[in-house]
């Protein structure tokens, strides 16, 4: 090999008595970067930034349940007879839709507590998401874990002896999938960030869009890993999986998808608001009013009955049905 990326000898970090599992440190950096982003986003919005943490505060703990549970759930036969191993999270194992999941209930939990609407929470979070996995996906390479094939490509990990599957005990170095799952998703940060600043999506829509392209790179980086996992037809569960989760999030895409004229039609409802708020100081209300006001007013323009009257449309991801506005909960 004339290039090759080693792995850490060690898996954790001592100072003095106390010890420290790089697994968890990585996953709470991601968290932290997280909860930033998240801060920023909701200042955006002109709500406050200790919303983030306050979510936070019920999000994580739930995601973690709902990740290792899931974990456990797919791969429920390494724990056979071993039943309190499924405690140990710092040895690693943990499922990202199950974190997704468990995350979801405690943000909804929040949401209500707080009196703020759940289709602004997730799309919030949408590219907070991604970033926490990208940081927390490295705690795989500290415990030589989740691996891929064999290869001797310039960047292939080297795992050690003990760490390697008995039936690829001659390979040296493999394909370092932690690797490809972190860099895949730092590109879906921007990407979603991108898509957002087009106006291109109506409520939650970004959240489906963030689901739908971490879904498309779990799918070809899942089919490259060699660790054990529960199969079903020959394939692991978790490409059945995603599969399914990318096809639902892509019909929600396309659901909550605006048209040229919506998006023309909020672009100058914001300019207009923009420009009141020059001259009065518009507040972040005028702006969620605006972009309701425009979504509602080309849902009007669509059409007509017989006896005259507009078409109502109630359907997923119509703006003025939402009501994803500012609340008293800021």
């Amino acid at each position: 090999m004339l290039a090759s990326i080693p792995s850490p000898s060690n898996s954790s970090l001592e100072l003095g008595p106390l010890t420290f599992r790089a697994y968890g440190l990585m996953i709470a950096l991601g968290v932290l970067a997280a909860v930033w982003l998240v801060g920023r986003r909701f200042e955006d919005r002109g709500y406050s930034a200790d919303h983030a943490t306050g979510l936070a505060m019920w999000a994580v703990p739930a995601g973690l349940v709902g990740a290792r549970l899931y974990h456990v759930a797919t791969d429920w036969q390494r724990f056979q007879g071993q039943w309190f191993d499924a405690l140990k999270i710092w040895e690693g194992g943990l499922g990202i839709l199950g974190g997704v999941i468990g995350g979801f209930v405690g943000g909804w939990f929040y949401a209500r507590k707080h009196d703020i609407e759940m289709p602004l929470i997730l799309d919030v979070v949408a590219p907070a998401l991604p970033l926490a996995q990208a940081i927390g996906r490295w705690g795989n390479w500290f415990n030589q874990e989740l691996f891929g094939r064999p290869t001797t490509v310039p960047w292939a990990l080297e795992i050690d002896a003990e760490h390697r599957p008995a039936e690829y005990a001659d390979s040296e170095t493999f394909h370092p999938t932690f690797l490809y799952e972190s860099l895949w998703n730092l590109a879906l940060v921007a990407v979603l960030l991108r898509i957002e600043r087009t106006k291109r999506l109506k409520p939650m829509g970004l959240f489906f869009a963030y689901l739908a392209g971490y879904s498309t790179g779990r799918l070809w980086i899942e089919a490259m890993r060699i660790d054990t996992a529960s199969k079903v037809l020959g394939l692991r569960v978790n490409l059945w999986v995603f599969a399914v989760v990318l096809i639902l999030s892509l019909v929600m895409v396309a659901r909550s998808w605006r048209s040229a004229e919506e998006v023309n039609a909020l672009v100058d409802s914001d300019e207009a608001v923009e420009r009141a708020g020059g001259r009065h100081g518009a507040s972040a209300d005028d702006t969620e009013d605006a972009e309701s006001a425009a979504d509602s007013g080309n849902e009007d323009s669509r059409g007509t009955d017989d006896d005259g009257a507009a078409h109502e449309d109630k359907g997923f991801g119509d703006d003025s049905s939402s009501g994803v506005r500012p609340s008293a909960g800021r």
